[in-house]
C-alpha cells in the first residue's frame, strides 16, 4: 500500500480542523496540550488511569494550579473535550499523543513501563491511518525501536498503515514568558510521512515548529537541553561546596561573575535537582550510551554531584544543630517548600522529599510549610514517606522548630517573619545574603 493512501486523508483532516486528538496522560504535559488544541477548535479525547482527573475536568476543576480553573471550565464547556479512563476508545482519535511519566528504576535505569503500557493499550485499538506521537522524555531509539515494535505486533506497518513520531514536551510550570503554544516545538518522525503529519498537527497550536530529520534526533535534542542544565547545576553546586570550605560566599561570586556581558550564563546552586526531566535525562543517555560502548563520564559525574546535594544539606543542618548543642535526632525540623522550584505546585522529583526521608531516618521530627502544596502527595521515588500536611507559618510554628530548612524559595513566604522567630535557619537558596544574618548557608 502507498503511504499516501493513509497520509493524505489524515493531512486533510488536520488542515480543515476536523482531526480528533487523543492525549494519554492528563498531567503537567498532557493537560496544557489538551487545552491548547481545544482553544484552537480541535476536538480532544483525553485518557488517564486516575479516575479523579476526568471527573474533575468534567466539572471544570483544575488540579494544576498554574492552569487556571477559568480555562479548564471553558474547555469543559466547549463541547470539544472529553476525558475518560476507557482506553478501549483509543480507536476514536486520529492522532494519539503519549504524555506519560518516564521515571528511573531504583537502579537508576530507564523505567519504560508507562510508555510500554500506553503502547500496548494503543495496540489493542490501533487502526490504519492513525498518527501516534510520543512526548515523554526518553533515550534515542525509544520511538522507532520500542514503540514501533509493540505497535507493529498488530500486523500494521509504521509509515504505511500508521505513522509514528516524537516531539519532546518543553513545559516549564509557572513560567510567564513562554507557554505551551509560544515555546518552539521540535518534531521528528520515524519516517518523512510521519514527520510531515506531526508537524502539520503541531502547527495548529504552536507558534513555531522545528522539524528535524528523525525521531532519534528529536529524542536526543530533549536530552541535550536538560543535560546542559544538569551539568551546569552540578558545576555551581560543586563550587558552592568548595567555596563554603574557603569561607567564600558563592552567591556573591555568582553576582560578580554575572556582571560579565558575554561568555557566562548564570546557574544557581540549590539543595539538589528537581522536576521530571533534569534529574532523569543524564541517566537515560548514560544508560543508552553504554549500549554503544561509550562511558559518559562527564554526564555521570554531574549526576553524582547533584544526587549528593540533599546529603550535603542534611550534613550542614546536623553540624549547625551540633554547634548549638543539639542533636539532629529528636530535633523538630520545619522544611520550607517542597515544590521542585519556586512559586509552583509541582513536586515531581523535588529534592525536598529526599531531604525529608534522610531527616526521618536520622530521627528528626519533620514538618513542612508550602503555600502551594497543602498535602504532600505520595511519591513514586519515596513511597515510604508518611502522609504530611502543610503547617501554617506562624510565629509559634517557627519558634517551636529547632531548625527551619529552606528548600524552595517561594515568593509568598514571609522571610522577615522567619528570621525574626526561627531559632536556626539553614538556607539552601541564598535568601539571607546579609553577613549579619543568623542563617547558615547550605
Amino acid at each position: 500500500m502507498n503511504p499516501e493512501d493513509h497520509k493524505l486523508p489524515l493531512l486533510n483532516k488536520i488542515h480543515d480542523h476536523s482531526v480528533t486528538v487523543g492525549i494519554i496522560g492528563l498531567g503537567y504535559v498532557g493537560l496544557p496540550l489538551a487545552m491548547a488544541f481545544v482553544e484552537k477548535g480541535i476536538r480532544v479525547l483525553g485518557f488517564d488511569v486516575d479516575a479523579d482527573k476526568p471527573a474533575k475536568l468534567a466539572r471544570g476543576e483544575s488540579y494544576i494550579k498554574h492552569l487556571g480553573s477559568d480555562r479548564v471550565a471553558a474547555m469543559a464547556n466547549s463541547g470539544r473535550f472529553e476525558a475518560t479512563t476507557d482506553f478501549l476508545r483509543l480507536n476514536e482519535p486520529d492522532a494519539i499523543l503519549i504524555c506519560v511519566p518516564t521515571p528511573l528504576t531504583p537502579q537508576r535505569e530507564p523505567d519504560m513501563s508507562y510508555v510500554e503500557k500506553s503502547a500496548r493499550q494503543i495496540k489493542v485499538r490501533l487502526r490504519p491511518g492513525q498518527l501516534v506521537i510520543l512526548e515523554s522524555t526518553t533515550y534515542p531509539g525509544t520511538t522507532d525501536e520500542l514503540l514501533r515494535g509493540i505497535l507493529e505486533e498488530t500486523g500494521l506497518r509504521s509509515g504505511t498503515d500508521f505513522f509514528l513520531a516524537f516531539s519532546p514536551e518543553r513545559e516549564d510550570p509557572g513560567r510567564k514568558d513562554f507557554t505551551t503554544t509560544t515555546t518552539p516545538k521540535v518534531v521528528g518522525g520515524v519516517d518523512e510521512a510521519a514527520g510531515d503529519l506531526a508537524q502539520a498537527l503541531y502547527d495548529l497550536i504552536i507558534a513555531k515548529t522545528v522539524r528535524v530529520s528523525s525521531a532519534r534526533v528529536a529524542e536526543a535534542s530533549k536530552l541535550t537541553e536538560n543535560i546542559f542544565r544538569a551539568v551546569n547545576i552540578a558545576l555551581v553546586n560543586e563550587l558552592k561546596m568548595i567555596y563554603d570550605r574557603m569561607g567564600i560566599d558563592v552567591w556573591e561570586v555568582l553576582d560578580a561573575a554575572e556582571s560579565k556581558p558575554f561568555g557566562f550564563m548564570r546557574f544557581n546552586p540549590g539543595p539538589g535537582w528537581g522536576g521530571h526531566c533534569i534529574p532523569l535525562d543524564p541517566f537515560y543517555l548514560a544508560w543508552k550510551a553504554r549500549e554503544y560502548g561509550e562511558a559518559p563520564k562527564f554526564i555521570e559525574l554531574a549526576g553524582d554531584i547533584n544526587v549528593q546535594m540533599p546529603h550535603y544539606v542534611v550534613q550542614k543542618l546536623l553540624l549547625a544543630l551540633n554547634d548549638r548543642g543539639k542533636s539532629l535526632k529528636g530535633s523538630k525540623v520545619l522544611v520550607l517548600g517542597i515544590a521542585y522550584k519556586k512559586d509552583i505546585d509541582d513536586p515531581r522529583e523535588s529534592p525536598a522529599f529526599e531531604i525529608i526521608e534522610l531527616l526521618l531516618k536520622l530521627g528528626a521530627e519533620v514538618s513542612y510549610h508550602d503555600p502551594h502544596i497543602p498535602n504532600a502527595p505520595r511519591m513514586r521515588t519515596w513511597p515510604h514517606l508518611p502522609p504530611m500536611q502543610s503547617q501554617p507559618l506562624t510565629p509559634d510554628t517557627l519558634r517551636q522548630a529547632d531548625a527551619v530548612l529552606i528548600v524552595t524559595d517561594h515568593t509568598a513566604v514571609d522571610y522577615r517573619q522567619v528570621e525574626e522567630h526561627a531559632q536556626l535557619i539553614v538556607d539552601t537558596r541564598g535568601i539571607y545574603r546579609d553577613p549579619r544574618s543568623r542563617a547558615v548557608q547550605a
